[in-house]
C-alpha cells in the first residue's frame, strides 16, 4: 500500500514539475500560496507567533543558560573526583613520543 502511494505521489510531482500543463498548475498553486501568505489575517497571526516566541526565548533564555552552566560545573567536578584530568587537551600532551 505504501509503495502504491509513493508511486502515485511521485507521478503527481513528476507531472507538475515535468510538463507544461503541470508547470502551469504549479504556477497557479504557487500564486495561491503567495496570496494566502500575504493575507493580512495570516500576517497578523505570524506577527503574534513571532512576538510570543521572542517573549518565550527572552524569559527562558536565562534559565536555560543557568542549567547549562550548572551541568558543565557538575561534569567538571565529577571529572576531578574520579582522578581524571580536567586540564584542557593539547596536541603535545598525547602521542608526544611519536616521531
Amino acid at each position: 500500500m505504501k509503495g502504491k502511494l509513493a508511486f502515485v505521489l511521485g507521478a503527481g510531482i513528476g507531472y507538475v514539475v515535468g510538463t507544461r500543463a503541470g508547470r502551469a498548475q504549479f504556477e497557479k498553486i504557487k500564486g495561491w500560496a503567495s496570496d494566502a501568505w500575504h493575507d493580512p489575517r495570516v500576517q497578523s497571526t505570524v506577527d503574534d507567533l513571532e512576538s510570543s516566541a521572542a517573549r518565550f526565548a527572552k524569559d527562558q533564555g536565562g534559565a536555560l543558560k543557568d542549567k547549562a552552566v550548572d551541568a558543565v560545573k557538575s561534569a567538571v567536578s565529577r571529572g576531578s573526583d574520579d582522578g581524571t584530568s580536567t586540564e584542557p587537551w593539547s596536541p603535545g600532551a598525547a602521542g608526544s613520543d611519536r616521531a
